[in-house]
């Protein structure tokens, strides 16, 4: 394995893909260098001396400025960088968009069919609380369901979509509860959901129905635990209702252009840029191709890369909802007196990542080279097939909860640090490291850190992913998902009463 990488030909940095000492030699570009301190893996060294305010350049774009002058060999981290990023900006749209490399190859995975048209890749039992206060009822149905029906069980699971909201809310974050959870009931994961209210909350169960619309009567029921005796006994009698309804259901074959999949990534690393992220875009040209779904988040981390998006909109007016996006975003921080740049994270900085335009670059690689169809506000639901953006913020467990409220049937999710979590869809962790993928084989699913050796192929990885997907797709576990590790977080930005 090479000791370090010059990413793009323009850069002005390295990349350390190892520990390095000071003093070892390097030779980059017929250029000789000299390390003069210690660089761990995943942070940048400088290839030549870097004047002060002089930009530093990865992946061919500035990361930012430098404080100081900057000597070659040294390390170049945020002790001398500073972003180049100010505040809110004016965007013209200049179309830059590129052609797809990939085929329709007419694959399919095994899923399941509902009769409104969409299609699972879970057939799960789902209880949807509608306040948090009536979670511990839930799992009390649960377990009661489960003791019941034993091995005869159909479904692939059977869980409550916990969450500690529902009453006490105001404004937006009333109907971002409401609206999340709509669209859980509405999931084609789910092949029966139990909507569970106490009520007294103000998420009442009348309401929450006219949000929800029309739905099949026998796989979504409703029990408000204060209007009967036995709200256990009650919800168990509703819940078996539900199973034999879904007692049939089996998986059959269907077509890729039918997978919807987000784009995620959390714990960044040095390496997110270079190998977990772009194999995140080269599967999501690919899926695309194939007249599939894919969505990109996390607005914050488009800070500094969304010029890149902009260019590929499929037209003004997809341009300047990507506009919006960003800088209804920004508003967000500034109206809560918050700078907008505040980023990255401990985390990231520790493992190499030093200005947020330096995460952006990595980050927006995930969607890879498509055009942007739409841009979707926090809540909305995939209305076109191809490359999406999706209004959250980074944080991983609200971004990934609105990824698949937003129909998608799993969430990717590079990780170059680790995380264990997972949302209520299938959640993969993909590694940008070798590394954590050898020290976290129970968190970790796919490991991505093979790209950075020298006799792995790009596109291999690229197929044995793809496989991997429809394995899942088709009903195969995530890691997530065997250790029971499901959770969902609802934006949450106003007043609790």
């Amino acid at each position: 394995m090479k000791k370090v990488l010059k990413i793009h030909e323009n850069d002005n940095i390295i990349l350390a893909l190892q520990n390095i000492s000071a003093g070892e030699e390097l030779l980059v570009d017929e250029i000789s260098l000299t390390v003069k301190e210690e660089i761990y893996r995943g942070h940048k060294i400088a290839l030549r001396d870097i004047k002060e305010q002089e930009n530093i350049v990865k992946y061919g774009y500035p990361i930012g400025h430098a404080l100081s002058p900057i000597r070659a060999g040294e390390l170049v981290h945020t002790h001398n960088t500073r972003t180049n990023l100010l505040g809110t900006e004016d965007y013209e749209y200049v179309p830059n968009q590129t052609v797809n490399p990939y085929g329709n190859e007419n694959r399919t995975f095994k899923g399941y069919k509902r009769e409104n048209g969409t299609v699972g890749i879970r057939n799960e039992l789902w209880i949807v609380p509608t306040v948090g206060c009536v979670n511990g009822i839930a799992e009390k149905i649960i377990k009661r369901f489960e003791k019941q029906v034993g091995t005869e069980n159909p479904f692939d699971n059977v869980l409550v979509l916990k969450h500690s909201y529902g009453c006490s809310q105001l404004g937006d974050d009333h109907e971002n509860t409401k609206q999340i959870l709509v669209n859980a009931v509405n999931h084609p994961n789910a092949g029966g959901v139990l909507v569970l209210g106490l009520g007294c909350e103000n998420n009442e169960l009348p309401e929450f129905k006219k949000s929800l619309g029309e739905v099949n009567e026998h796989r979504v029921k409703f029990l408000v635990s204060q209007a009967v005796t036995d709200e256990i006994e009650e919800g168990l009698k509703l819940a078996m209702e539900i199973y034999e309804a879904a007692r049939q259901d089996h998986r059959v074959d269907v077509p890729l252009s039918e997978l919807k999949i987000g784009l995620k990534c959390g714990g960044s690393d040095g390496f997110s840029g270079i190998t977990a992220n772009p194999l995140l875009g080269r599967f999501s040209d690919y899926l695309i191709a194939q007249g599939g779904t894919t969505v990109l988040t996390e607005v914050p981390e488009m800070f500094g890369a969304e010029k890149i998006l902009m260019e590929r909109a499929e037209n003004e007016d997809v341009f300047h909802k990507v506009v919006h996006l960003i800088n209804d975003f920004k508003g967000y921080f500034l109206a809560h007196n918050q700078p907008v740049y505040e980023n990255p994270s401990p985390g990231n900085k520790a493992g190499g990542i030093t200005t947020l335009e330096d995460k952006s670059l990595g980050c927006t690689q995930k969607a890879g080279t498509s055009t942007v169809v739409d841009v979707l506000k926090y809540g909305e639901v995939l209305r076109v097939n191809g490359l999406n953006l999706l209004s959250a913020p980074g944080n991983d467990l609200i971004a990934s909860t609105a990824l698949a409220a937003a129909g998608c049937h799993m969430v990717l999710f590079t990780t170059g640090r680790g995380t264990p979590f997972g949302t209520f869809v299938p959640t993969m962790k993909i590694s940008t490291n070798s590394q954590i993928y050898e020290t976290k084989p129970h968190w970790i699913d796919f490991n991505a850190g093979i790209l950075l050796e020298e006799d792995v192929a790009a596109e291999q990885v690229l197929q044995d992913f793809v496989t991997y997907i429809i394995e899942v797709a088709s009903g195969e576990w995530v890691n997530n998902e065997k250790n029971d590790f499901r959770e969902i977080s609802i934006f949450k930005s106003g007043v609790t009463l």
